[in-house]
């Protein structure tokens, strides 16, 4: 790996959460789309270093619990779905969804170790979300913009880092490589709201748009002299991004649509992080609402791919080590305090 090269001249400092990988914090984890999981399904998988199994009752709710059964240890994978209950594979022993054993074929009294550790799960945004405890002090994150409104979703393609998920989220709120790598120099300003209690953090970067060039000077026309952009961070799991906050039509007052989008990341072994974006939208009303839903995701799309590209080159070959931080990057210097404050979950490494 990259953090065992260079160990003399380089050392590696290990954070006690900020891209440590025998930390996984409280949080909510994207596990699979809710589709691939029908009534009466069964799928069992690593889930950041955790095995495991996701059933959907006959109730159509569901559920996670520890992915091997408690008599020997099957893959509870193999297993089937009885009422709201899964029936290991083996020798028929069945837990509900809250990990009680609640039914022995072979006999009547249920021994007191025969249960398993249960997980909250939540279905949003088209997927199914995992939390690595039996419940959890909040819902999936939403934006701060979206809150209690109707909203449909659009699921990019999943692609792969080579580096733990916490690098590759401060990528949000890097403003330096903005001009560096995609050419667009707006000097931000740092507007911070951070609430512990549910593990939030909101970096609002605003500047003014520069007009040096001819696009830029087209981008001043289109949207005012200023721009603006959110990211909102869950847990250092999810990051919420709003784009186009503020902006309007010509400078006019009319405000122009925001753009919304979510990263939600999960490590997927020691080196390696899966990113899945989701593209939102407000439900609008009829044909026209629908087609405007569909034009704003799909331009968030398009954005976010031009830009995936050039920063894949970065996280692809980091080994990241933040010996020499400038004032500029502060949003990153408050992201990972702000991480390295999270609380660790049962999935952690000893």
């Amino acid at each position: 790996m990259l953090r065992t090269k260079n160990p003399r001249t380089q050392p590696f400092p290990t954070m006690p959460v900020f891209n440590n990988w025998d930390v996984v914090a409280k949080a909510w984890y994207v596990a699979l789309p809710s589709r691939e999981l029908r009534r009466g399904a069964v799928r069992s998988m690593d889930l950041c270093g955790q095995w495991v199994v996701l059933y959907r009752g006959d109730d159509r709710r569901v559920r996670a619990l520890d992915g091997y059964c408690a008599h020997m240890g099957t893959d509870l994978g193999i297993g089937s779905v009885v009422g709201n209950d899964i029936r290991c594979f083996f020798h028929h022993w069945r837990y509900d969804g809250e990990g009680r054993c609640t039914h022995i074929p072979c006999q009547a009294e249920i021994p007191s170790g025969a249960k398993l550790q249960a997980y909250c799960v939540e279905e949003k945004y088209g997927f199914i979300w995992v939390y690595p405890d039996r419940s959890a002090p909040s819902g999936v994150v939403e934006h701060s913009e979206l809150a209690g409104e109707e909203v449909v979703w659009m699921h990019g393609a999943p692609y792969e880092r080579r580096c733990h998920h916490h690098v590759t989220m401060i990528n949000g709120i890097d403003p330096q490589h903005l001009r560096t790598v995609h050419g667009i120099d707006i000097a931000m300003e740092m507007d911070l709201h951070e609430s512990e209690a549910q593990g939030l953090l909101d970096i609002t970067l605003t500047g003014e748009l520069p007009a040096a060039r001819a696009v830029e000077r087209a981008a001043r026309w289109l949207l005012g002299p200023r721009y603006s952009y959110r990211m909102r961070y869950a847990n250092a799991s999810i990051g919420c991004l709003t784009m186009l906050k503020g902006v309007s039509w010509f400078g006019s007052g009319r405000p122009l649509p925001e753009l919304y989008m979510i990263f939600a990341y999960r490590p997927l072994a020691r080196g390696r992080t899966l990113v899945q974006p989701i593209y939102l939208a407000r439900r609008g009303a009829g044909i026209k609402g629908w087609l405007a839903a569909r034009f704003l995701m799909w331009l968030t799309k398009r954005a976010m791919l031009a830009l995936q590209g050039e920063d894949g080159l970065v996280y692809e070959n980091m080994r990241f080590q933040p010996g020499a931080l400038l004032p500029m990057d502060a949003p990153v210097v408050r992201f990972i305090s702000h991480v390295n404050r999270l609380e660790a979950s049962k999935w952690s490494a000893p």
